[in-house]
């Protein structure tokens, strides 16, 4: 085997390569709610697929990855849920913390760029029969190395990671972030400081 085979190997879980493996920092954290994120194939080639962080280290949390979904109401249609899309719109209800007696959502997550998520709502109607819920405003990235059509678009793993939060105070889901502060962090060091100073700091700050 040469070198360059063995860096193309990647670790079957994170996807990652070996040497950049993120599995020691994946949780694997409970929770009330179920998450079911829709992934577009193309985000799926990414090499910064945050969605699979937040499939990996939610217990109750499952990701498929098409544009069209054939079967996808019996992944959304489970007993003791209540299914909803995480979007914003107009008529999106902010998410708030459940009651003692109420029932847990099943929430679902488009995962692409806005043009591609939009694209998944659109190619299953089904979707569109879901009421829409959205996060807090006011929310800012980590971030740092996509360009975002406002300054609070989250990158997934922080949509779904504050939407527990707000929906299960109680419970604490920032460990969902370790592995993509790692991978963020990785990324800025293998382009080198002056390469991501010039390409993604605002210097207007």
């Amino acid at each position: 085997m040469t070198i360059e085979s063995e860096t193309r190997q990647r670790c079957q879980n994170c996807t990652r390569p070996l040497t950049h493996c993120l599995c020691s920092l994946i949780p694997s954290l409970p929770s009330r709610t179920r998450v079911l994120i829709l992934q577009h194939p193309d985000e799926a080639k990414h090499a910064l697929n945050t969605a699979r962080l937040a499939a990996l280290g939610l217990q109750n949390a499952q990701m498929l990855i098409a544009e069209t979904f054939g079967d996808l109401e019996r992944y959304i249609q489970l007993s003791g849920y209540r299914a909803c899309v995480l979007f914003p719109g107009e008529e999106a209800q902010m998410l708030s913390a459940y009651q003692d007696d109420q029932q847990p959502l099943l929430l679902v997550v488009p995962d692409g760029t806005w043009r591609k998520a939009r694209k998944i709502l659109h190619c299953n109607p089904l979707l569109a029969t879901l009421p829409r819920v959205t996060l807090a405003p006011g929310l800012s990235s980590r971030y740092r190395l996509r360009k975002a059509p406002d300054e609070n678009a989250l990158a997934t793993v922080e949509a779904v990671t504050h939407a527990l939060n707000m929906l299960e105070p109680n419970a604490d889901f920032s460990p969902l972030l370790r592995p993509f502060d790692a991978l963020i962090e990785g990324q800025i060091q293998a382009m080198g400081a002056e390469v991501y100073q010039r390409n993604h700091v605002d210097s207007s700050r």
